[in-house]
């Protein structure tokens, strides 16, 4: 059940029979055909644990399932959108940037504390991203939100990439993260370049980038 973008902030999905996707709550637009939206308290895939632990972890953004016969749009706030698709390989996004995504995607929470070690949990702690974030994983599609344009920015082991963390929307592969610092005299006295906080991901993947430091 692929999704695809119609313009800069909507997305279309098609929705068949015997299938299903999970969406935030509110996000329909318009819809055409035999289609029902149900709140999902499960929040996704992965069984009640797995909802517990997203709970607890404040990664439990409001879904609701889509099934039946027809296509619908989706969109939320005017946010630019950005359809991921994915191949088996895992996502990492933060639960208020999910719009939709299909159903046969297996949801899970991540302690950030695990890509990064302790400066990881630092990165949660110094950016307001949390210390958990949520994962998406398997083949399918994912559409994520953020403001402005998207970005996505190759990572290889020869080139690491650099991000301001409020400009990060998520990432995927076998990336490592931490926080970078470049605190010096000038910033302690407020003449700084206001860049003293990067997020250094390295290793194999890619990683998206919105064209603004506002979070959503």
């Amino acid at each position: 059940m692929a999704l695809r973008e119609i313009n800069s902030k909507m997305v279309e999905a098609t929705v068949v029979p015997g299938q299903r996707l999970f969406s935030q709550r509110g996000a329909m637009l318009a819809y055409q055909g035999e289609v029902s939206f149900t709140p999902n308290m499960q929040g996704g895939q992965g069984g009640i644990t797995s909802m517990i632990g997203r709970r607890v972890a404040g990664e439990a953004t409001p879904l609701m399932s889509v099934e039946g016969n027809g296509t619908v749009l989706f969109g939320h706030g005017g946010h630019h959108v950005q359809v991921i698709h994915l191949t088996g390989e895992t996502l990492y996004v933060e639960a208020d940037r999910l719009l939709a995504f299909d159903g046969t995607l297996e949801q899970g929470t991540m302690f950030m504390g695990a890509q990064g070690g302790v400066m990881g949990m630092v990165r949660g702690q110094v950016t307001g991203q949390g210390l958990f974030t949520t994962t998406l994983r398997g083949h399918g599609s994912v559409a994520v939100m953020a403001h402005g344009g998207v970005i996505e920015v190759p990572i290889t082991p020869q080139r690491p990439v650099h991000v301001d963390p409020q400009a990060y929307v998520a990432h995927h592969g076998d990336v490592r993260n931490k926080l970078s610092t470049a605190l010096g005299w000038r910033d302690m006295v407020g003449r700084g370049s206001g860049e003293a906080f990067q997020l250094e991901l390295s290793g194999n993947g890619a990683v998206y980038v919105q064209a603004s430091e506002e979070k959503l």
